[in-house]
Formats: structure tokens, sequence, C-alpha cells
């Protein structure tokens, strides 16, 4: 995991929900595993826009988190297969109220990202 030079306090809980859920991916990440998306594989092509870079990195973190955990089959080629935690699952209604949010609000975020285009053409 990246070390800060300088150290969080953690005062608010914002900043502790945010340590963990935060990050491009990281509630996605979270939702696909709940529904049934284990894979490595099967969470990359559900998510087809983020690097698979990024996702191991955010999954790793999750994982150190205490979030989700990787089991390793020991077969050839490797299968690996994550799951949420209990500490995981108490996560869900934080990213699933996020999800419902952003879906209830999505035309009008692409309004405000079409006037906010036209005003940068001019």
């Amino acid at each position: 995991m990246y070390e800060r030079k300088i150290e969080k306090e953690y005062s608010c809980g914002i900043e502790i929900t945010s340590e963990i859920i935060g990050g491009k991916w990281k509630p996605t990440l979270i939702n696909l595993i709940h529904s049934g998306i284990i894979r490595p594989s099967e969470l990359q092509r559900a998510m087809p826009a983020a690097p698979r870079r990024a996702l191991n990195i955010q999954l790793n973190e999750l994982q150190e988190h205490g979030i989700i955990e990787k089991k390793i089959y020991p077969v050839l080629p490797p299968k690996v297969e994550y799951t949420l935690t209990e500490f995981g699952i108490c996560l869900l209604p934080i990213t699933l109220a996020m999800e419902e949010w952003g879906n209830k609000y999505r035309d009008h975020f692409k309004k405000l990202l079409e006037l906010k285009k036209k005003t940068d053409d001019k």
C-alpha cells in the first residue's frame, strides 16, 4: 500500500470511510463481488474502462483493509476468487446507496457535463 509522507489523523468518520472505499473503482468492485462476480477476469469484463493495474491495486487495498478475501486455488493455471468479508458486507448499504443516487441523478449530471462542455468550447 502507498505510504504517506504526512500521516492522516482519521479524526472524522468520513476520512475513515474515504480511506477504505475511496478510489475510482472500489465501490463498484465491492458491489460486483457482492453480486457474485468474483474472478479477476470477470471483474475486468464488467469494468472494461478500468485498467487491470488499477483494479489490482484497489483489490489489494480492499484486501489489506479486510473488506475482501482472496482465495488462490492450487491449480494450473492459478484460479483466484474474491469474496466479501463480514466487515466488507457492512459497507454494502453505503455502496448500494451510492449506486442508487448516481442512477437517480445520471441525466442531471450528464446535462451539467454537456453545459460545461458548451461553455468550455466558447
